[in-house]
């Protein structure tokens, strides 16, 4: 009994950690280029990471939060500008083939040890080089809080294992999906539906869709970059933790809650972080490390979640809370 506890206990606190807020509105971003424009990026990864670099230099060089914000938005606007000018005239397969070459570069760039002095190369930026400005804005002061079973800081300049950053991290998740909810309703997000649908129905009707499909990179980027920022507020920033998995862990998170919903990022990320948990502590729990250890239970988690999306996929591509009208995609 006290192992189903404490697994409960870690799996709640997993669903409302800072690292799912960001998962949640890096998936968003994601949601409106492939949900609900049609535009196939697979480097969503390298807008986090452009996202997270601009903050924490910024900070590190002097500047102040909301400046180091405006630039990761700024380095954002101008990666989706520099990907979508060359493509976006194009067939959607070349997007995803320059994103997930472009995400790469970025990656790889930052791990270039003569960048090392500013980058910190391979091993990255710690945390607590950049955090201060952001841990400063909360009125939350000192101690510790406990509601219901979840005890943390109020403000942990330390680690950002705290409220205040979980307090912002889901502000701004319930702000971004209200907003997309908006957008999604009016005007220019049924232009967007129309060129998921058929883009030569959208010429045809005076609308550039070349004008929409780059403004909806650019946004869905720079959500990508907040989270980005979130993501390294209670971590560092490692260009190793960037990488093609996460573009493909959001594409997971996205397809299982369903693309072209506003609330399925949300629930896709969720269940996608307690349900590997839960996989990797009940096998932990009952299967004797002669049989798997440690680093194979985490691996073959990883195993049963890519199966799962198969079958997704498979028996129902529309996700958990999709309909299957949303998914006539004509990119």
């Amino acid at each position: 009994m006290d192992f189903w506890v404490s697994l409960l206990q870690q799996l709640t606190e997993n669903a409302i950690a800072p690292v799912t807020a960001a998962y949640v509105i890096a998936a968003i971003g994601l949601n409106i280029h492939f949900g609900f424009t049609g535009l196939m990026n697979m480097g969503q990864a390298g807008f986090m990471l452009l996202g997270a670099y601009g903050f924490a230099l910024t900070i590190i060089y002097g500047g102040g939060f909301w400046l180091a914000v405006l630039v990761s938005i700024l380095a954002c606007v101008a990666f989706a500008a520099i990907l979508g000018i060359p493509t976006l005239r194009l067939r959607g397969d070349y997007l995803a083939i320059v994103t997930i070459c472009a995400a790469e570069i970025v990656r790889m760039v930052g791990r270039l040890a003569a960048l090392a002095p500013i980058t910190g190369g391979s091993t990255g930026l710690v945390g607590p080089t950049y955090r201060g400005p952001f841990t400063d804005l909360s009125p939350l002061g000192t101690g510790s809080t406990t509601i219901l079973w979840f005890t943390y800081p109020n403000t942990d300049p330390g680690s950002g294992n705290d409220w205040w950053t979980r307090i912002v991290s889901w502000g701004l998740v319930a702000v971004l999906l209200a907003l997309t909810w908006l957008a999604m309703r009016s005007p220019w997000g049924r232009v967007l539906k129309g060129i998921r649908e058929d883009e030569d129905a959208v010429r045809s009707l005076g609308k550039s869709s070349y004008a929409y499909k780059m403004q909806a990179l650019i946004i869905g980027g720079v959500l990508g970059g907040l989270g980005g920022i979130l993501t390294v507020l209670p971590a560092s920033v490692q260009p190793d933790g960037f990488s093609r998995t996460l573009t493909f862990n959001l594409w997971t998170i996205m397809l299982l809650g369903g693309a072209a919903t506003i609330f399925g990022p949300l629930l896709g990320a969720i269940i996608f972080f307690v349900v590997r948990i839960a996989i990797v502590q009940i096998m932990g729990e009952f299967i004797p490390t002669s049989i798997l250890n440690t680093q194979q239970t985490q691996a073959l988690s990883w195993v049963f979640i890519g199966v799962a999306l198969m079958l997704i996929v498979i028996f129902r591509p529309q996700g958990i809370l999709g309909k299957k009208k949303e998914l006539s995609f004509n990119a």
